[in-house]
């Protein structure tokens, strides 16, 4: 089993904070596979479903994101599920807006939502970090996390989602290299024919 993890804060007035994308994240790939419906359980939100014939636990903390790993560490030891099978997906500061990257393990870039998750479970989980741009100042990311995506960004954050959510399987399979380039496929289609050498006439 693979425990799937989307960071945000709860309730309404944080819903479409820049914060919560991991949360956005989750929540479309419920909607595109045949999960059960959202569970309170383990200080979170959680369904049960399926990805590519493998079972798969959606997991939405309720803690606040500081307190996340909580969350996190009850799912796992519950379902005996190990760091190795835990991804993470969370917004990323240090990345433009609409770039992903993948890595196992590594540093927490100042996240805190991943500094709790590491103290519980330590640090070899997999984590999806999604770019949501720095605002410039260190003095103005409180205020750049939490604000609510902007109509202007909805350009990038739903083809984002969406692109995503079908290409989830291969990231359940461990294939993260396989999954940044579906993602890029799909939201950039031309790209492939780019480099894809003309047939000899």
């Amino acid at each position: 089993m693979y425990l799937l993890v989307g960071l945000g804060n709860p309730g309404s007035d944080y819903a479409g904070n820049r914060h919560n994308i991991g949360f956005m994240a989750v929540d479309d790939i419920h909607r595109h596979y045949s999960f059960q419906p959202f569970r309170s359980k383990f200080q979170g939100e959680v369904a049960d479903g399926t990805i590519g014939g493998d079972k798969v636990l959606l997991l939405k903390p309720t803690t606040y994101m500081n307190e996340s790993g909580r969350s996190v560490a009850e799912a796992a030891r519950f379902y005996k599920i190990e760091a190795e099978h835990v991804i993470v997906l969370h917004d990323e500061l240090d990345l433009a807006p609409g770039k992903i990257r993948v890595k196992k393990g590594g540093g927490l870039a100042g996240h805190n939502g991943l500094k709790s998750i590491a103290a519980h479970i330590g640090p070899d989980f997999h984590r999806v970090r999604i770019g949501i741009g720095h605002p410039g100042e260190k003095g103005r990311v409180t205020g750049h996390v939490l604000k609510n995506f902007s109509k202007s960004d909805q350009d990038w954050v739903e083809p984002l989602l969406d692109a995503m959510t079908l290409s989830v399987d291969k990231l359940i399979h461990g294939d993260d290299a396989g999954f940044s380039t579906k993602v890029a496929l799909i939201l950039n289609p031309n790209e492939d024919k780019k480099e894809s050498p003309k047939e000899n006439k």
